[in-house]
């Protein structure tokens, strides 16, 4: 029997649409069907100025929008040489994971739920919100925040927002316990994911690239089973919390203590290079390819999401 799921709403799990065949209650065969949430972004990229874009890559994918909006600022800021103080780069390390917790909390709620334990899912809405506070104090928007910018940050954090985002963490921890107790006690979800999607070593090859500032701190690479990766990112903001530039100091009102080293010009140019640059985002590698041609438009600007190269492993 031949079964049409989909297209799903965009709001839904995935905007596709898959030709399934099965056999009784087993899936025999799976045709994806892609494209349905195509926008034309890199199209778009002809007709504004780098910085007239900006707004836009929160859309490229609502839900981890301070990623995209990362890899745009990087690229324009490795071409043209530009310094990002301390600070900055601390703020965006903060911003990037708890981005990557709402955005994993997102996927684990809807995914328990499909498995068959409904309770983690109401659960996890409860923290995912305390995040959307923190974005929303320090950015004014819940979402579609447009905070990065080419030498740093659109703003500066706002009074007593590190102490707000310190209590979360601590919280949080003591969240994550419970979360472990109502999913990897659930013997019905054990039994439907135990063994399932795995991936040795040499298909899981570690290709490692630097960015912002994650060097400077210490933390694990998630990749073995029954890890979490949702205590490494608290690990993550604590420390760039603790140690983030600023407070009182002889040198406050030095290069590393300001949140963005120069406001760039509308009409930035980009120098007659190209540059290829990557980052981790929360549901795979984000990457971007960037052609300038001493102009405030770029030549070629190509976008290369991780949501449809993940869709390639499917038959």
């Amino acid at each position: 029997m031949t079964v049409n799921m989909g297209p799903h709403h965009p709001s839904m799990h995935g905007v596709l649409r898959l030709i399934v065949t099965l056999d009784g209650e087993d899936v025999v065969d799976c045709e994806p069907i892609l494209g349905y949430l195509h926008r034309g972004m890199e199209k778009i990229t002809e007709n504004p100025t780098i910085i007239q874009y900006f707004p836009y890559v929160t859309r490229w994918d609502y839900l981890a929008t301070m990623f995209t909006e990362a890899i745009t600022v990087n690229g324009p800021e490795q071409l043209g040489d530009i310094q990002v103080p301390k600070r900055a780069y601390y703020i965006r390390v903060i911003m990037l994971e708890l981005s990557r917790i709402a955005y994993y909390l997102l996927w684990l709620g809807p995914f328990i739920a499909d498995i068959g334990a409904q309770t983690p899912f109401f659960y996890i809405f409860r923290e995912r919100e305390l995040v959307y506070d923190l974005f929303e104090a320090a950015t004014s928007m819940r979402m579609m925040h447009n905070y990065f910018h080419i030498g740093g940050m659109a703003a500066d954090l706002t009074y007593g927002w590190i102490d707000k985002c310190l209590d979360f963490c601590d919280y949080f921890l003591t969240r994550i316990v419970e979360y472990q107790k109502l999913i990897m006690r659930n013997l019905i979800f054990l039994e439907r994911v135990e063994g399932i999607g795995i991936i040795d070593g040499e298909e899981a090859i570690n290709w490692v690239d630097h960015y912002e500032c994650y060097d400077e701190f210490d933390w694990e690479i998630q990749w073995q089973k029954e890890e979490d990766s949702l205590a490494q990112s608290i690990k993550i903001i604590q420390q760039a919390l603790e140690g983030i530039p600023g407070e009182r100091d002889p040198e406050w009102n030095g290069f590393e203590y300001r949140f963005i080293s120069k406001k760039p010009s509308p009409i930035f140019e980009l120098p007659r290079q190209e540059l290829y640059d990557r980052m981790e985002g929360p549901n795979g590698e984000l990457r971007i390819f960037l052609i300038g041609d001493q102009s405030s438009f770029p030549w070629r600007w190509k976008i290369r999401p991780p949501g449809f190269i993940n869709l390639q492993i499917l038959p």
